[in-house]
């Protein structure tokens, strides 16, 4: 068979590995690689080739290949608890996103310092550098070899396997797993990896089952690029808003209702700023303002096809003996406005916004703080137009997705997610939709990645996934076309030539979720808001009481300014003041003493330290105003 690799072309014997096949036209690439790809499909460097084709090196770069490696590393991980454990049954490890985990069967739960004898343990196998062999045995056979090795829980899952599955199996040394792969060709591969944390784990995800032990872990081809991550992590940590959200006042979640946000004064000082500035620029954008109910009866929802595809994530109840459920979504209740009247063209494009609380029953376990609840308010827009009119409106949504981003600092990727499989609708409409959604991103000449089949069940979608401070991803704003529920709903307009027409629909939103946003923009700014988000955007200092009457003087100059702004006259030294204020994360620190007082002057310290001493109290009711006109994400120097 012929291999082609970066551009020379030679016959090897069927059964070739890449690793040889690299050592023969490509010896960097035999040094760097972790995997291969033929013809565009990840193999493992050992695998036998039994095809021709184009045959690529990868590294850590490709997403992948970290699979594998970290794959690799939980094996690792394994053989080194059943080293040290030998008692210990294997449950499953498979990679995650940044890293890896196994869940095991032990006597006593693990304890923290046995990481550091496990990570000791795994830094032996890595550096013996044993093979990773795969093989394959019949049903049988490997039922045995777990009996063997009194391994039940991978009996369980070769017992629920199809019968023609393949049952292939990977040995490092002495230690041997079920696995599908794909494996690193060795252990002396993994050049950097750490243990993070433990947790329990119910097998199978189950309440039902037994509680399992599970160490979680992470693993690179480079120890500063580890380092790197590690450092991130802990700096996510300081930033979790759930943290940050009760030591700010914020808002918090309590066991009394999981999943139900509280809200605090200062919290719904931010979120009324955050609608503010949602309302503000949705009326420049031509929208108008809705408010739908939130419970609406059973054959509406069967109507949308949400009691059908989505009827285990709605919550429902019966009132007058009929079926009834809280809205999971606000685009049923704005159909139905939509109806109320006949439209024309002449009306269209028709662009209708609301801020609509919601309600999904989310389980138990993929709850997290605000960024994922069984109640919050989706930002949502239904726009409603002609045909003609579909790429221009989807340029609009996206120049005012792309404002609201860069107005809270966020840089962002775009996806476009197609048909899945519990789609409705025909097969002309979703075409006509996705190369619509295509059509308008390649005029604007946005860069962005297909996701297939991960679209809504009633149409394609863009959606924006914006980057924090650390790098990390979230899915905020979506953009959907929808020709369907127009269809379901028999909505209708009249055109240009008298008759009824159907209207094309975009479902929209730009926060996504004000819940979800502000937890987003929480660990964003680490809760030191910009001047303009932050509940609290300056403090009064006094030094002592003779300066009383002066902070308060000018707290009511500030306050009739539009600034929102805390008095702290409290008999205590004024260094604690100053680093009570920043714990809070309070922008700026007014200092007011015998001298400012007299003046009416200030003294001006920010939250990271810079310090102006004898500002005028118009100077700074300017200078703090202009701050949050502008919007600015960084503090100002011109006092």
């Amino acid at each position: 068979m012929e291999l082609l690799v970066k551009g020379q072309q030679k016959a090897y014997e069927n059964g070739v590995n890449a690793l040889d096949v690299f050592k023969d036209l490509d010896p960097d690439a035999r040094k760097t690689a972790i995997a291969a790809r033929l013809n565009g499909e990840l193999v493992e460097l050992m695998a036998p080739l039994h095809q021709g084709g184009e045959l690529v090196a990868v590294g850590f770069e490709d997403e992948d290949a970290r699979h594998l490696l970290r794959h690799t590393a939980s094996h690792v991980m394994a053989s080194a608890v059943k080293n040290l454990f030998p008692k210990a049954k294997l449950a499953i490890g498979p990679s995650i996103e940044n890293g890896f985990y196994y869940d095991f069967d032990v006597e006593e739960p693990f304890q923290p310092e046995d990481l550091a004898k496990i990570e000791k343990e795994m830094a032996r196998i890595i550096k013996k550098n044993d093979r990773e062999e795969r093989f394959v045995l019949p049903r049988s056979e490997a039922i045995a070899l777990m009996e063997a090795r009194n391994e039940p829980y991978k009996i369980e899952l070769i017992n629920d396997l199809p019968e023609d599955e393949e049952l292939s199996f990977y040995r490092q040394g002495d230690f041997v797993d079920l696995c599908a792969g794909p494996h690193l060709p060795s252990t002396g591969k993994i050049k950097a990896f750490k243990l993070t944390s433990l947790a329990g784990a119910y097998w199978r995800g189950s309440e039902k089952n037994k509680m399992l032990q599970r160490i979680y872990g992470t693993a690179f081809m480079d120890k500063d690029e580890m380092e790197a991550y590690l450092a991130r992590i802990e700096e996510a940590k300081k930033r979790d808003h759930r943290k940050l959200g009760r030591e700010l006042d914020l808002f918090d979640l309590m066991d009394e209702g999981p999943g139900f946000p509280f809200f605090y004064a200062k919290g719904m000082v931010l979120r009324n700023i955050l609608e503010d500035y949602w309302r503000q620029i949705h009326r420049k954008a031509g929208y108008e303002e809705v408010k739908t109910p939130h419970i609406l009866n059973r054959s509406l929802w069967e109507q949308s096809g949400h009691w059908e595809n989505y009827r285990e994530n709605m919550y429902t109840l019966k009132i007058d003996e009929q079926d009834f459920a809280i809205k999971p979504m606000n685009c049923p209740g704005g159909i139905l406005a939509y109806k109320r009247r006949l439209w024309s063209y002449r009306d269209f494009p028709l662009r209708v916004g609301e801020l609509g609380l919601v309600h999904r029953h989310e389980k138990s376990g993929a709850l997290h703080g605000l960024m994922r609840v069984r109640a919050f308010t989706q930002d949502d827009a239904h726009l409603y137009m002609t045909p003609e009119q579909i790429k221009q409106e989807i340029i609009g949504v996206y120049q005012l997705e792309d404002k609201v981003y860069k107005t809270f600092g966020f840089s962002y990727k775009v996806e476009l997610s197609t048909r899945p499989e519990n789609s409705i609708g025909s097969d002309e409409m979703w075409e006509l939709s996705t190369q619509a959604l295509n059509d308008a991103l390649d005029e604007m000449r946005v860069p962005y990645t297909i996701n297939e089949g991960d679209g809504a069940f009633y149409g394609p979608k863009i959606d924006f996934h914006l980057q924090d401070s650390l790098g990390r991803s979230w899915q905020c704003g979506t953009l959907q076309l929808d020709m369907n529920l127009p269809e379901r709903f028999d909505m209708e307009y009249t055109g240009a030539d008298g008759q009824k027409h159907r209207p094309v629909m975009i479902h929209r939103t730009v926060l996504g979720s004000m819940e979800r946003f502000i937890g987003i923009l929480t660990e964003h700014f680490a809760g030191a808001f910009p001047l303009w988000l932050s509940p609290v955007q300056a403090r009064i200092l006094t030094i002592t009481d003779r300066a009383d009457e002066a902070a308060k003087a000018l707290k009511g100059q500030m306050e009739e300014a539009g600034l929102r702004v805390e008095l702290d006259l409290r008999n205590e030294k004024i260094g604690f003041k100053v680093r009570e204020a920043q714990m809070m994360k309070v922008p700026y620190m007014l200092v007011i003493g015998d001298r400012e007082a007299q003046e009416q002057t200030v003294s001006v310290r920010d939250r990271k330290g810079n310090a102006h001493n004898g500002v005028s109290h118009e100077a700074l009711i300017s200078a703090l105003q202009k701050e949050v006109a502008d919007k600015a994400l960084v503090q100002t120097e011109a006092f």
